[in-house]
C-alpha cells in the first residue's frame, strides 16, 4: 500500500528460518527511526503447563519446543532438575551426553550453513538452486548431517525428539561396539567438516560488526557445550566496527544460579516473545560469543581450521564480531564436534548403570547449555515429593532479538547512505541479516512479513 505520507512492503514469511514473525522498519528523512522484529506465532505457554508436572518429566517436554535442537532442551532441563535435586552426573554419563550433544551440534549447524545460510552467499534463493550448480557441496552437507542424526538416533533413541534421555543418564546406554560404526562414519565426516570450513571460508562477506556484549558459557580446558560458567565478553566502545575483528577486552563471569539476576526478560508490545536484556542492555550468544569465550578451547585441528579461515587465534584474543562471518564459526564448531565425538567414543567404557537415581527434593535448580544457536537456560521449583511449582525457559532467540533489531538498524542506515534502495532490496538485506543469526522463532515464541514507512 503506498500514499504520500509513507510506503509498506509486506513479504508474506521468511524464508529459511525455523518459525514465523514480521519486521517493522520505519524511516523518516533517510534516517531508521526504528526496528521491530514482531514475532506473531501463538505464545506456546510451555512454562504454564510445565507446572504441576512431576520433576521427571522436564525432559521429555521441553524436548518438543523445538524439533531442530531438542536434545539441548532435554539436557538443559535434565541439569537444572538435577541441581534442584542435590545430583550431579559424571564420569561416562556425562560423557554421553557430550556425545549426544556434540551430534546435535553436527546435524543443526550443518543444516543452518548447508541449506539455511549459504544461499545467501551463492546467490540462490535456496538449496535446490544451489545444488544444480554445486550439488557436490549440497552433497557434503548431507552427508555431514546423517552423521549428525545417526549418533542422535543412537543415543537418544531416534533422531528427532529423542526418548532415551532421562534424569541422571539414559533409560539405555549403548555397548562399545554399537558406537564403533559412528567413528567409521565420524572418521569420514572429518575430512567433510574440514571441506566445509574451507568452502565457507571462500565466501565474500559484506562488512559489518557487532557492538553489542556477548555472552556464552565457559569451561576452562573445554570448549563448552553441555556445561559451564555464563560468561560476558565486554562490548568495545563503538558500535559500527569498520573491522571484522577486535581485541579481547576485560569479561565478567556469573554463577547459573544468578542468570536471572543478570538475564532479565521483559514484554514488549510488537512480540509474542520476550525480549531478554543483559544487565539492562543488549546482548548475542551463539557462536561469535562462544568463539569469543571459549575460542581458545577448541580442538587443535579446529583451531587451525579458524585461523586458516581467516578467524584469527582466539588464543591471542582475537574476537569475530562480523554477523556474516558466523557461518565460518558454525563449520569450526561441526569439525571440532567431530573430533570431539571420536575422542569421546575412543575413550568409551560402558557406565555399571544407564542412569545414577534423581530423588525428589524441595528445592530450586538451575542449568544451562549452549545449544547451537545460543546459550539457553532452565530454572524449576520443586516441591518436597518433586511436583514442579514455576519453570522459566530462556532460549537464545529471545536474547538476541534486541541485538538483531540493533544489527538490522545498523545495515539498513549503512545501506540508505550509500544512495537510493528500493523496497525489494531492502528485503533482501533484511532477510540476509537475520539469517545470520539463525533465529528459532517458535522457541522464542513459546520471520518474514516486512513493513516499511518512509515519511
Amino acid at each position: 500500500m503506498t500514499d504520500r505520507s509513507s510506503r509498506v512492503v509486506r513479504v508474506a514469511a521468511l524464508a529459511r528460518v525455523e518459525g514465523e514473525g514480521a519486521l517493522h522498519l520505519s524511516l523518516r528523512d533517510g534516517r531508521v527511526e526504528h526496528t521491530r522484529l514482531r514475532i506473531y506465532e501463538p505464545p506456546r505457554f510451555f512454562e504454564a503447563f510445565l507446572r504441576g508436572r512431576a520433576h521427571t518429566e522436564p525432559p521429555d517436554i521441553t524436548s518438543r519446543v523445538c524439533g531442530i535442537c531438542p536434545v539441548a532442551y532435554q539436557l538443559t532441563a535434565c541439569r537444572a532438575v538435577e541441581d534442584a535435586c542435590g545430583v550431579a552426573v559424571d564420569g561416562q554419563l556425562a560423557a554421553l551426553r557430550r556425545l549426544l550433544y556434540c551430534g546435535e551440534w553436527i546435524e543443526s549447524q550443518t543444516l543452518h550453513i548447508y541449506l539455511l545460510h549459504a544461499p545467501d552467499f551463492l546467490g540462490g534463493d535456496n538449496v535446490i538452486d544451489v545444488a544444480r550448480t554445486r550439488r557436490a557441496d549440497v552433497e557434503r552437507g548431507l552427508r555431514l548431517k546423517q552423521v549428525g542424526n545417526a549418533i542422535v538416533e543412537l543415543l537418544g533413541g531416534r533422531a528427532i525428539h529423542p526418548v532415551n534421555v532421562r534424569l541422571g543418564g539414559f533409560h539405555r546406554v549403548p555397548t562399545a561396539a554399537e558406537l564403533r560404526p559412528l567413528a567409521e562414519r565420524l572418521h569420514g565426516a572429518r575430512e567433510d567438516a574440514h571441506e566445509t570450513v574451507r568452502w565457507v571460508a571462500g565466501f565474500d562477506f559484506p562488512e559489518a560488526g557487532c557492538g553489542n556484549e556477548l555472552l556464552a558459557l565457559a569451561q576452562p580446558g573445554s570448549y563448552a557445550i553441555e556445561s559451564g560458567t555464563p560468561t560476558v565478553m565486554t562490548a568495545p566502545g563503538a558500535v559500527g566496527l569498520p573491522d571484522d575483528c577486535d581485541r579481547a577486552l576485560p569479561t565478567r563471569t556469573f554463577p547459573v544460579s544468578e542468570f536471572d539476576d543478570h538475564v532479565v526478560e521483559r514484554q514488549e508490545p510488537h512480540s509474542t516473545a520476550l525480549h531478554a536484556l543483559l544487565d539492562g542492555g543488549r546482548h548475542l550468544t551463539g557462536p561469535l560469543a562462544r568463539y569469543a569465550v571459549s575460542g581458545r578451547w577448541l580442538s587443535p585441528p579446529a583451531r587451525a581450521a579458524a585461523r586458516e579461515a581467516g578467524l584469527g587465534d582466539p588464543g591471542e584474543g582475537v574476537v569475530c564480531r562480523n554477523p556474516y562471518r558466523s557461518i565460518i564459526v558454525r563449520a569450526v564448531e561441526v569439525l571440532h564436534a567431530v573430533e570431539e565425538a571420536l575422542r569421546l567414543i575412543d575413550g568409551y567404557r560402558p557406565p555399571p548403570r544407564p542412569h545414577v537415581e534423581v530423588p525428589p527434593r524441595a528445592g530450586t535448580g538451575h542449568g544451562a547449555t549452549e545449544a547451537p544457536r545460543g546459550l539457553l537456560y532452565h530454572r524449576y521449583a520443586l516441591t518436597a515429593d518433586g511436583t514442579i511449582t514455576e519453570a522459566g525457559l530462556v532460549p537464545p532467540t529471545s536474547q538476541n532479538q534486541g541485538a538483531i533489531e540493533e544489527d538490522l538498524s545498523r545495515q539498513v542506515q549503512d545501506r540508505l547512505d550509500r544512495g537510493t534502495v528500493g523496497d525489494a532490496e531492502l528485503a533482501a538485506l533484511c532477510e540476509r541479516a537475520i539469517r545470520n543469526h539463525d533465529p528459532c522463532i517458535s522457541c522464542s515464541a513459546h520471520f518474514l512479513e516486512l513493513a516499511v514507512e518512509r515519511m
